[in-house]
């Protein structure tokens, strides 16, 4: 993968080592028992199946701390790149250099990737459900506050696609939204005049509220908590309209029932639980003998 956000990594690996060294920048246990001249060579390990994400965090933590030490950085050589299943066991990557460096970066390399992974593991699994459909699977905005566009690249890393990456880029307008603005009608003329060039989606509930989208001028369309049987009607009625339409379904989805949603022919599911309720993957850096 070649769109992963550096820039935002950067500020999280700053924001992280502060956090694990305190105002004076300093490994306590590491200075005080590795001398300075030490080299080593270490591997960070899968001790858990996943897929791979945040990789590229490594060399940044790695030249991060080498600074504070003084110290070259330690070289990294990539196994198992992002997008990438590994078992139990499986080598990720192999890094060779300081050992001061390599042991005070461990635990921040490892609480990135950590999350990162478990992040393209769920959506894997959400991917891997609906394969041979046409139906891609959504994240949301329900994102680690500081980590949404690392979690975003992650889930691209486990086959998913991002659906907005804020409030600026897409419009959604939702049921606080219409009652503010009076109707659905309403809402979508308002945002439309305010802001011609975004894209706009309206949540509804019932066909005949999509249908109230639909005339409104609305082309990309979620349905939510809506039965299997309400979203075909509504698929159906939609489809049926005349202009395409994108339609996306949110709410109430498992892993088990999403291959029945996918067949109501929706283009889109969103899961906010791809960013929200990920559990991490365990990885670990062991030190060659």
């Amino acid at each position: 993968m070649n769109d992963f956000p550096e820039a935002a990594a950067r500020e999280l690996v700053a924001t992280a080592l502060r956090e694990d060294l305190g105002p004076d920048g300093l490994d306590v246990t590491t200075l005080a028992t590795i001398p300075a001249e030490q080299v080593r060579a270490g591997q960070i390990v899968a001790r858990q199946a996943g897929v791979v994400a945040g990789g590229p965090v490594v060399e940044l933590v790695l030249q991060a701390v080498a600074d504070l030490h003084g110290a070259a950085v330690p070289s990294v050589e990539t196994v198992a790149p992002d997008g990438s299943r590994v078992e139990r066991g499986d080598v990720i990557a192999r890094i060779n250099g300081s050992t001061r460096v390599i042991l005070t970066a461990e635990r921040t390399i490892l609480n990135i990737m950590s999350r990162l992974t478990g992040v393209a593991t769920h959506t894997r699994r959400w991917a891997d459900a609906l394969e041979g459909t046409s139906t891609m699977v959504l994240d949301t905005r329900k994102t680690t506050p500081g980590l949404r566009l690392l979690e975003k690249y992650a889930v691209r890393a486990g086959g998913g696609t991002n659906k907005r990456m804020g409030l600026y880029d897409v419009a959604m307008i939702k049921d606080n939204h219409k009652l503010a603005a009076g109707s659905v009608a309403d809402a979508y003329r308002l945002v439309r005049e305010a802001f011609p060039d975004v894209t706009i989606e309206v949540e509804v509930e019932t066909p005949a509220e999509a249908q109230e989208a639909y005339d409104a001028g609305a082309r990309f369309i979620m349905c939510d908590n809506m039965t299997i049987p309400v979203l075909r009607e509504t698929v159906e009625l939609l489809r049926a309209a005349g202009e395409p339409v994108e339609i996306e379904a949110t709410g109430g989805l498992t892993l088990e029932v999403v291959a029945d949603h996918a067949a109501t022919g929706i283009d889109f599911v969103s899961v906010g639980g791809l960013t929200h309720s990920s559990p991490i993957i365990d990885l670990a850096l062991d030190l060659e003998d």
